[in-house]
């Protein structure tokens, strides 16, 4: 088995190495990359089978580099590790992933043991795990009343952008009161509203977006992704 390290951190990038020469035997060969672009590179010219990687990358971050692994190798087992239990790398994981593949998420903190088992389940037995940690931190900063649906998501980066309302019911195929409720909906489940009884001169968009980044609903990592994608939709558009 061929497995490919792509983490910017060369600790970590030598804890990898280690804990996969310790917990697959079955591994003959393996690779390491220092960022995102250079992963995607080595992925296919390697003919990679497995890979580990960090989601937090500069220049091009792990959702950015599983996209294009995936489109072309969508049998591609990865397993994403990361510092932080962010909602957005969550969503973004999901949004990505082909129908049939293998991926996991497990935290830099988890144990030894537990990136063993994360190893052998993802990237040998191909099945689908998420570190508990992630779930554990999740619910405790929200709960089933307070998750935005994807609509409301797809919305919300929108918002963190820039974009006026009529713009973000032409880029995501909504009418402009379909976006209006959406937003309505947002200052709610952020915390805007109950904030506005007490400061009447808030501005609800600046709002909503300072709370979706304090509670990491939303991070400048998907930002970034994401305003290269709207870069490439405006190019389109025009």
């Amino acid at each position: 088995m061929k497995v490919l390290i792509i983490e910017d951190d060369q600790f970590h990038s030598t804890y990898l190495h280690e804990a996969l020469a310790d917990a697959l035997p079955e591994v003959t060969e393996i690779f390491q990359a220092e960022n995102g672009a250079v992963g995607e590179e080595a992925a296919r010219q390697g003919e990679i089978e497995a890979i580990v990687m960090d989601l937090q990358m500069e220049r091009r971050n792990g959702i950015e580099a599983a996209r294009t692994i995936w489109a072309e190798r969508p049998q591609t087992r990865i397993l994403f590790w990361s510092n932080y239990a962010d909602e957005a790398y969550l969503r973004g994981i999901a949004q990505i992933v082909p129908e049939d593949s293998a991926y996991g998420y497990v935290l830099k903190t988890a144990t030894r043991d537990r990136l063993r088992l994360s190893l052998r389940a993802v990237l040998v037995q191909g099945q689908i795990m998420v570190d508990r940690e992630i779930h554990r931190l999740q619910k405790r900063s929200t709960s089933l009343r307070t998750r935005l649906d994807d609509s409301e998501f797809a919305v919300l980066i929108d918002l963190a952008l820039g974009l006026q309302d009529k713009l973000i019911a032409e880029r995501r195929g909504m009418s402009l009161r379909t976006v209006q409720n959406r937003l309505l909906s947002l200052y709610e489940k952020l915390g805007v509203e109950a904030e506005l009884d007490v400061y009447l001169t808030l501005n609800k968009r600046v709002r909503a977006l300072n709370r979706a980044l304090v509670t990491r609903t939303i991070n400048i990592e998907t930002l970034d992704a994401e305003q290269r994608e709207l870069e490439s939709w405006i190019s389109e558009r025009r």
